[in-house]
């Protein structure tokens, strides 16, 4: 076969967004951390639809399941399904805070007895238009000025610290932001 007779590959134009970090907690209780506790710290100022009006964060654990925030008043609001559900080292879901749907992969791997690395895979950009990659998201530039890349190294950074720090019985997604219920 000659050079020209070989496939031609095609560069990705719009490469997935990929974050990573460490956690200082094993896998299990950092898996769970994120999907059964993340009400209490997905930061929803400015990753949320409702804001300071969040008070949940739901995520359905089953393939096919959920993942939206709730409001004080019982609005719900989606941010997509569960398309791959692996507790606890891996699970993907379509993203629908995006002008199109996109897909989140996040992956658990455990490096040792109390140290996990938590990767995000945000990708599937090819459906938004050339506009739409540049609207604001939660930050300012959307995914072609970094703004998807920053705000994903940001929530897992909140992951990180909630996994490895314990959390008080009684905190409520209200009391972090302000809303103390007595």
């Amino acid at each position: 076969m000659t050079t020209h007779d070989q496939p031609r590959v095609t560069p990705l134009r719009r490469p997935p967004v990929r974050q990573a970090t460490l956690v200082r907690s094993d896998v299990e209780h950092t898996f769970e951390v994120l999907v059964r506790e993340i009400g209490a710290w997905w930061p929803v100022q400015p990753f949320s639809a409702g804001q300071d009006q969040v008070r949940d964060v739901t995520v359905e654990q089953r393939v096919g399941g959920r993942v939206y925030e709730t409001w004080q008043d019982g609005t719900v609001v989606e941010w997509g399904e569960l398309l791959v559900w692996q507790p606890p080292h891996r699970f993907a879901m379509t993203w629908t805070s995006t002008p199109a749907p996109t897909e989140v992969e996040l992956t658990f791997t455990a490096l040792g007895p109390a140290l996990t690395r938590v990767a995000v895979e945000h990708r599937g950009w090819e459906s938004l238009t050339e506009a739409q990659l540049s609207e604001d998201c939660a930050l300012p530039g959307g995914y072609t000025s970094g703004g998807y890349s920053t705000g994903w190294a940001t929530i897992l950074g909140c992951l990180a610290t909630a996994a490895e720090t314990p959390v008080s019985t009684g905190t409520t997604l209200g009391d972090r932001n302000g809303d103390h219920h007595r």
